[in-house]
């Protein structure tokens, strides 16, 4: 292992944990080279004898290796938000919306375990190869624990919710899961963002100034901070791109020190946003310059660039902008944090070191990865039990832009799986020889954004020449050569032979594609590598990932409509050079499709069902991009509904009077009421990850009840929002929101049905107290099935700006048909406290209404409580 050659032959002697914890302080050796010794201790020893250039290197991601002191390099820029992302092969679960959904603390532990897990090992394994690049350490920027206060962010899919304090109560356990519990190694470390009030506009985001009330800020925004502080212990923190009432969140002193240090108690390292620190002079202009920008963000508490910003620290060190003891400040926090990742320790001490690779997309993460898709699912409407379908259905349509996309299904900030199913092939799976099951797209995506797929071997004249280059640059000499028929290739973690460095080799595919029909054709790859599309001798697409870009993540770079003439033959290069992580290519094409409408109602006007895969996809919503379509822009959304062109197939294929059943695939809230009023059944499905395809047919088919529950709120029309740029909490999210939502927070059918009874809570409590209920819960319908017991607070007396209620305590349970079982809950203190005008935390006497449901509109139990004075 690299690490251990580069530090002195001591670590090669110590051979187990307790010889090194025993070992007195061997004296001969400099402290920060002896485990024995704490690590504070070692810590100021090695950064007591770091130059001031040396310090500054070490604030960046990209921090080099100082040999002379045996310091290796290390990429702090890690991502883990629902899978280890952007570094090859590992297990992709459903995109954190949905997992908020399932309402299962329990199961996000498991999955964190399974994140930490795999980034383990694969870190590892990256370091025996002398590997140490972006997307390959161990600090995790995840999770992204912002509030979803409006559904046309587009970056609101990475979230828990809309609501505080289900995203704290989910944040906690995947923290813990991410960082272990070992008493000296942390597992890896978890990183929560964005700090603070960050969620949207996205094309706005580099110079945008969050106005907020100090009110909106401390029991909105904030309190889920405050659990995963307090509760989660999460060690790092990343500071948002946006001011705050005009303060740049990365350069805000009373932010990072005063609120997230002192009034939370926060004690590990903060990063920035990628290339905050440039905004905060260039954009935000709070300053005039680069080497001021930096100066201002480590003193307000930022400890880490990501980006190149922090190297003009040396220039505001000369200038006065900043001392040299401010800056060892935050050194210290750094080497902190990898001391306690155990990167300076003998990996054989280091428990979590001994993670085998073979974890990796093992069947017990594949097995979870469903379980968990099974949870995400929301039953949003089931008219006269039209789910689930029977399975021996003679003709069943699968129609709809999202049935068969496996991109779709990974969200953003994703792996690449070893296998991910769609929709399309889940149903297909399900269902036996003896249905027959046919597939009509119907609708592109929206109008201008079409659909792609990979160019099959039948379109490809002749071979497909394929020339391999032993350095991603293609340069040199051939290695080899070899031909094919389709160009799809995915080597996840490996090289396409033994002799080839697997991070850096590259390919050349030469070949010719013939036209299937005339019109405009749109051709282009979706890779991991740096990639050229060439045709006829013309660079017509093109991906090239370079520092900071999407490094990892499976990306479709796509050419302006061509017009192709049917029959013709045309000449395509493709360049692909591997540089790290995962490797994948495909040729795909958007070929002219003028018969989407009429062979989907071809399709469905035979069937005994169709089930219709509608929605969005990461390529509309996400984070700042260049799309413009049907309804959206930069990534964030400029309305609720569908694009038109899949409500005109929705609608068309309903008056056919067939079975309908509608399963949406997105990532944040959609508004149907169209849909809703006329489609039977609706299934919630988001980005589902890997299983999503196996989990929506379990469903759909009543191999799995549905039991996930929303957590945000689905709104009648964008008409119900206030301005996307107002962040006061007056209308917002069910909280605060006085009109009728067409599916409300904490929403979610079941194939059968709960009871609730027997609800117990003490009439009175005191001032800081927490309040102890019990509510029996009965499955009083003819399936097993899980439900999640919500419970919630109202103010009887509350003021004008105060919300309507708040969710105050959950748990998600499993009951046989017919069983009942009593359900103790807790309402923390905070369900009574507020803060005044000093904004000081207090307790709120008075009358309170308890209520007990399976939403937050929904009291199926209610009773009342007094707090004394």
């Amino acid at each position: 292992m690299k690490l251990l050659t580069r530090l002195p032959l001591f670590f090669g002697l110590c051979l187990g944990l307790s010889a090194c914890q025993e070992k007195s302080p061997d004296t001969s050796l400099p402290p920060y080279q002896n485990p024995a010794l704490p690590i504070n201790e070692r810590v100021d020893d090695l950064v007591g004898r770091m130059t001031l250039a040396q310090k500054v290197s070490q604030m960046t991601n990209a921090s080099p290796a100082i040999d002379s002191l045996g310091i290796p390099a290390y990429n702090w820029w890690s991502e883990g938000l629902h899978g280890m992302a952007r570094a090859g092969k590992a297990t992709v679960f459903p995109q954190a919306i949905g997992m908020a959904a399932t309402w299962d603390d329990d199961l996000i532990f498991d999955v964190a375990t399974v994140i930490s897990d795999e980034t383990r090992a694969k870190h590892h394994d990256f370091v025996r190869k002398g590997k140490r690049f972006l997307y390959q350490g161990l600090t995790l920027w995840s999770p992204n624990i912002n509030i979803f206060r409006d559904p046309r962010w587009g970056r609101g899919q990475e979230t828990y919710g809309e609501d505080p304090f289900l995203t704290g109560s989910l944040a906690i356990p995947f923290i813990k899961g991410l960082q272990g519990d070992d008493p000296t190694y942390l597992k890896t470390v978890a990183t929560i963002k964005h700090f603070a009030v960050h969620n949207g506009p996205e094309p706005e985001r580099h110079e945008f100034d969050a106005k907020v009330s100090l009110k909106d800020l401390r029991e909105t925004y904030l309190p889920q901070f405050r659990m995963a502080v307090q509760e989660g212990h999460a060690y790092s923190a990343m500071c948002a791109y946006n001011r705050i009432n005009g303060e740049p969140c990365c350069g805000s002193k009373s932010l990072l020190t005063g609120t997230l240090k002192g009034e939370l108690g926060f004690d590990g390292f903060i990063v920035s946003d990628c290339w905050a620190i440039t905004d905060i002079w260039k954009f935000h202009q709070v300053v005039g310059s680069e080497a001021e920008a930096a100066a201002m963000a480590v003193k307000a508490g930022t400890d880490l660039s990501c980006g190149e910003e922090f190297l003009s620290l040396v220039e505001a060190v000369e200038k006065g902008y900043i001392t040299e003891a401010e800056i060892d400040v935050s050194v210290k926090r750094l080497f902190k944090a990898r001391f306690k990742l155990g990167m300076f320790d003998p990996v054989e001490t280091v428990k979590y070191a001994q993670i085998p690779y073979n974890i990796v997309d093992q069947p017990a993460n594949q097995a979870l990865a469903l379980k968990t898709a099974q949870e995400t699912m929301v039953l949003l409407k089931n008219d006269n039990n039209t789910l689930p379908l029977r399975k021996d259905l003679k003709k069943v349509a699968v129609i709809g832009p999202n049935s068969d996309q496996w991109l779709m299904l990974l969200g953003n900030y994703n792996g690449v799986p070893s296998k991910a199913v769609t929709p399309l092939e889940g149903i297909r799976n399900k269902l036996g020889a003896g249905t027959e099951v046919v597939f009509a797209q119907g609708s592109e995506y929206a109008e201008g954004l079409p659909m792609f797929y990979t160019v099959p071997a039948h379109a490809i004249s002749g071979p497909i020449r394929a020339s391999y280059f032993n350095n991603s640059k293609l340069q040199g000499d051939v290695v080899y050569e070899e031909e094919i028929d389709q160009l799809d290739v995915n080597w996840n973690d490996a090289a396409p032979r033994e002799d080839l460095d697997d991070d850096n080799f590259g390919v050349r595919w030469e070949g010719q594609i013939t036209a299937q029909k005339t019109g405009y054709h749109q051709l282009g790859v979706i890779t991991t590598c740096n990639t050229q599309l060439y045709f006829e001798g013309k660079e017509v697409a093109r991906t090239v990932y370079h520092f900071g870009d999407e490094y990892g993540d499976p990306r479709l770079r796509k050419s302006e409509p061509i017009l192709l003439e049917t029959g013709k033959t045309y000449s395509f290069k493709v360049d692909a050079g591997e540089n790290y992580a995962d490797a994948m290519v495909q040729l795909v094409w958007a070929e002219p499709k003028p018969d989407l409408m009429k062979d989907a109602l071809a399709a469905a006007s035979g069937a005994d069902a169709v089930i219709m895969c509608m929605g969005l996809t990461p390529r509309m919503e996400g984070e700042e991009m260049d799309i413009k379509v049907d309804g959206f822009n930069g990534g964030d959304r400029t309305k609720l509904g569908l694009p038109a062109a899949q409500l005109d197939l929705i609608k068309a294929i309903h008056a056919l009077g067939k079975p309908v059943v509608l399963v949406l695939l997105n990532g944040s809230a959609l508004s149907i009421p169209w849909e809703n009023d006329h489609i039977p059944a609706i299934l919630e499905a988001w980005y589902p990850g890997q299983a999503g395809g196996t989990a929506i047919a379990d469903v759909l088919f009543g191999d799995y009840n549905p039991s996930g529950k929303l957590p945000v709120t689905f709104y009648k029309s964008v008409a119900d929002l206030p301005a996307f740029t107002d962040y006061h909490m007056t209308t917002q999210t069910y909280r605060f929101f006085k009109g009728e939502a067409l599916y409300p927070f904490g929403h979610g059918l079941s194939y059968t049905t709960f009871g609730f009874a027997e609800l117990s809570l003490q009439a009175e409590s005191k001032p800081g107290e927490a309040v102890p209920v019990k509510v029996t819960v009965t499955n009083t319908g003819p399936m097993d099935g899980d439900e999640v017991v919500q419970l919630y607070v109202a103010n009887k007396n509350r003021p004008a700006d105060a919300p309507i209620k708040n969710l105050a305590a959950f748990q998600r349970i499993h009951l046989k048909a017919g069983e009942s079982k009593t359900v103790e809950l807790t309402i923390r203190k905070e369900a009574f406290q507020t803060f005044d005008a000093n904004f000081n935390l207090v307790n709120v006497p008075g009358e309170f209404a308890i209520s007990v449901g399976n939403s937050s509109a929904k009291d199926d139990l209610r009773e009342g409580l007094v707090v004394s004075p």
